[in-house]
């Protein structure tokens, strides 16, 4: 699942080499966890969400096969200072 959830989000960002995904499971459920710099979230969040919520939907739909449940957070990346 995270390659479906890579291969979407790559396609919006501009700074795909920045990218990092973390991913934790607990039981029957998975969390993905997006981390983008700053100029990349409203690229990959979309207007009103929209990329986000098709994102989350065609995860959805792909992880039914599985019986997992996934949940996609989209997150800005803290700033080394």
């Amino acid at each position: 699942m995270l390659e479906l959830v890579k291969y979407i989000v790559e396609q919006f960002a501009e700074h795909k080499d920045q990218i990092e995904y973390q991913v934790s499971e607990e039981g029957n459920t998975a969390e993905i966890t997006v981390l983008l710099e700053e100029s990349d979230m409203g690229k990959v969040i979309g207007k009103q969400g929209k990329i986000a919520k098709a994102l989350r939907t065609l995860v959805r739909c792909a992880s039914a096969k599985e019986g997992k449940k996934y949940n996609i957070e989209i997150k800005e990346k803290a700033k080394a200072e």
